[in-house]
């Protein structure tokens, strides 16, 4: 079976920003709507457990929209609203800050595409149609995770409750209070307080020594940095003090930020007055971060393709470069192209002298090189050069650009992407003086529940390095490159809804193995992950000569150290049998978990990626048979609730970081139960075993309330970087209703 990546998955499935003035939903015309993507516009999905569609929209607007804005949207007043929403039960909110609801554009959005309009979901926001479009584009390719199309929604407009929807609201408010008899449906613990809470200095901060450019690196990322432009918006600073000391503590030595080159150098194509701006804030940044011993690296994918329409291919025809949907990528084959790269690299290693270094993808994620989406021969340059020597040499331009500034900034070349048949062509032309940089995991052959497979990457049920990275890094070697593993260490799209998985054995063992194999740099993780974790200070402690027995007892004192390891090692064992398989982490509810709601009649739509997983079982099991799919995850979750169990009766008060742990585990294994119960109900639904999913909606409803509780009491549940929030307490208690309705429509 062919491990697949993220790239892969792209190429193979269909096809924050500061506050703006309030705009009203007339205001936006149609030209100005035509920007945005639609897709195949399907009909909406009704929430039916919802006396209405509005009710809808107020229950799942109702701690992250003010009233005011809510009520303009629909075209109601303020009191229309909070009476709807009073008379489900809901209570009075804290509500977000302006601050938080720029946090959260992106759990607004989705969880109002099956309700609004595109000219008002604007209005909620605040926003114009080009915000969203770039957003949609550009958010880590969030139009990709709501599907690649927008449902068909009527605007909403308001009008006064009938008494059959006011009777059914009054149903949900007796449910309500029967299943959260104590309320704070909202949750106890605000969302998004964990910032302010990493924000904070440390009570002890460790002495921290000057970067270390000789020193293994250990490069990791924000737990809670927003797309967008930080060099310019102060507001969305992704690594704040506090988090930095914190990351240090855990043995960072270096983190990373997503920029575009013409934000940081004058290009032929991209003219930007902000480039001064953005140098003084990077060196702000990288002083900042030096004293706390990490050096800032930036991540490029370069150069970046431009409209068709584009001015400057009229100017410049021959940099005219492979096309794709409404872009050209820039032709890296015409000199002028590849020239203006490597002064704008030049110019912003003289402005910025100490930064760390640049990593960048060629096969990429973006169209940026014309072989880079492996469509190079429709380029009348490049059809007649081989995709390795295309690659290679974008890279030396790079690196040329480094060496023309006289800098000491490292450069990595990841090699995510790269074809087999090519990649070690691609190795050997790489200039010297470049890192290589591979997923350590990828392409480790697995097998669970008796299914073969491999891995592609995202894993940490599994434990590399395995053949693909070994090669690469032979071949690498060979020439006198230094070399770099890239591995998830706090989390993986395996379940990204905890800020880490308390599997350290697998930690631990991947760590020493690629000591073992003589590779010392690691980037410990993508956009998810980054939080610092027991996770990521196990890498330096592995590396320094220790265990995961000395790591506890650093950890947990001498007296817990041996219930902490045997609790670590337990969940690893059972994780290890997780259902793997690249498409399975990205199709199935895994990070929604029990907040996805169970339908009574098949949707029709098809699960996205790491978004909205609907009904479509069919993509989540991916390459298992629905039994063993199911059975996996059922094994998964038992283990890690036996772990839970074991520790809980070891030490029976918990220490807070015992507690944290545990907590954690215990979220990830409600997430693999209620994988395995809605995998269930829909074979039931399908079979039309009405007993089986009776029993499974309750079971989805205990699980929905045991989630909540956790959740009310700690706001990093839930959340991951580049999604935000996956679900809040509010939508755990929707899914107790939206069970509560399928079962008694059963009956």
């Amino acid at each position: 079976m062919n491990a697949y990546s993220r790239r892969d998955f792209l190429a193979c499935s269909s096809l924050g920003f500061g506050a703006l003035p309030f705009l009203s939903w007339p205001l936006f015309a149609e030209d100005a709507l035509s920007i945005l993507p639609i897709g195949k516009a399907p009909e909406a999905l009704l929430a039916a457990w919802f006396p209405s569609r509005m009710h809808a929209f107020v229950w799942r607007n109702w701690a992250l929209v003010t009233l005011d804005r809510m009520a303009e949207v629909v075209g109601a007043k303020a009191d229309d609203l909070s009476a709807i929403g009073r008379s489900m039960g809901l209570e009075p909110v804290r509500g977000l800050s302006e601050v938080q609801r720029r946090r959260a554009h992106l759990t607004i959005i989705r969880r109002n595409w099956h309700l609004l309009p595109y000219d008002q979901i604007l209005t909620l926001l605040g926003w114009s149609a080009e915000q969203l479009a770039y957003t949609l584009r550009e958010d880590d390719f969030f139009f990709h995770k709501v599907g690649d199309l927008k449902p068909k929604c009527e605007p909403l407009r308001w009008a006064v409750p009938t008494a059959a929807e006011t009777a059914r609201a009054e149903e949900i408010a007796l449910l309500v209070h029967e299943q959260f008899p104590k309320g704070a449906l909202e949750g106890k613990e605000p969302l998004f307080s964990f910032i302010d809470d990493l924000k904070a200095p440390l009570a002890v901060a460790p002495k921290a020594a000057p970067p270390d450019d000789k020193a293994p690196l250990r490069m990791g990322y924000s737990y809670f940095a927003l797309c967008g432009d930080p060099l310019l918006d102060p507001a969305l600073d992704p690594y704040p003090d506090g988090l930095l000391a914190r990351l240090a503590a855990v043995g960072e030595n270096a983190v990373w930020l997503h920029v575009e080159l013409g934000h940081l150098a004058p290009l032929p194509w991209s003219k930007d007055a902000h480039i001064q701006q953005r140098h003084a804030a990077l060196r702000e940044l990288i002083a900042r971060a030096a004293r706390h011993g990490i050096k800032i690296f930036l991540y490029f994918n370069e150069p970046r393709s431009l409209p068709k329409t584009s001015p400057v291919f009229n100017q410049h025809p021959d940099w005219r470069g492979v096309e794709e949907k409404d872009s050209n990528a820039l032709c890296t084959s015409a000199p002028e192209v590849r020239s203006a790269i490597r002064e704008g690299i030049t110019s912003l290693c003289l402005a910025v002298p100490d930064l760390g270094g640049f990593f960048t993808i060629k096969a990429s994620e973006n169209l940026t090189n014309c072989w880079s989406h492996f469509k190079g021969e429709t380029c009348p340059r490049c059809k007649d050069r081989k995709p390795a020597e295309v690659i290679a040499e974008i890279a030396a331009t790079f690196d040329e650009g480094i060496r023309a500034a006289s800098g000491k900034q490292r450069y990595l070349a990841w090699d995510w992407g790269w074809k087999d048949d090519w990649a070690l062509d691609v190795i050997e032309h790489l200039p010297t003086t470049t890192e290589l940089m591979s997923v350590s995991e990828w392409s480790l052959p697995i097998e669970r529940g008796g299914v073969k497979s491999a891995v592609g990457e995202y894993s940490i049920s599994s434990i590399g390095p395995g053949p693909r990275a070994l090669r690469h890094w032979a071949a690498a070697k060979k020439r006198g490159m230094r070399v770099v593993a890239k591995i998830q260490c706090g989390n993986t799209w395996e379940l990204s809804a905890v800020p880490y998985l308390p599997v350290l054995e697998n930690i631990t063992e991947h760590a020493a193995a690629l000591r073992d194999v003589g590779v010392k740099d690691i980037m410990l993780g993508w956009t998810l992950g980054g939080y610092p974790s027991p996770n990521i200070e196990a890498i330096s402690e592995i590396n320094a000569g220790g265990t995961l027995e000395t790591l506890a007892k650093k950890r947990h004192g001498e007296a817990n150290a041996a219930a902490a390891t045997a609790f670590w090692r337990e969940c690893s064992v059972v994780f290890r049998e997780f259902p793997y398989h690249i498409n399975t982490v990205y199709l199935a509810p895994l990070q929604m978990g029990v907040a996805n709601p169970l339908w009574p009649t098949p949707t029709g739509y098809h699960a996205c990626m790491v978004g909205l997983p609907y009904d479509d079982l069919k993509a989540w099991r991916s390459i298992y048979p629905p039994d063993v799919f199911v059975s996996q995850l059922e094994k998964v979750a038992a283990g890690v609730e036996a772990a839970v169990a074991h520790l809980r009766a070891a030490v029976p008060t918990l220490t807070p970081l015992l507690e944290e742990e545990s907590c954690f585990a215990e979220t990830a294994a409600i997430h693999f139960a209620s994988v395995a119960n809605q995998s269930r109900a829909i074979m039931a639904r399908d079979t039309g075993d009405k007993t089986a999913l009776i029993h499974l909606c309750e079971a989805e409803a205990k699980l929905a309330v045991r989630l909540h509780a956790l959740q009310s009491k700690d706001s990093r549940i839930g959340f991951e970087a580049s999604n935000q929030y996956y679900y809040t307490p509010h939508d755990l208690v929707e899914k107790v209703i939206n069970s509560q309705w399928l079962a008694s429509n059963l009956h």
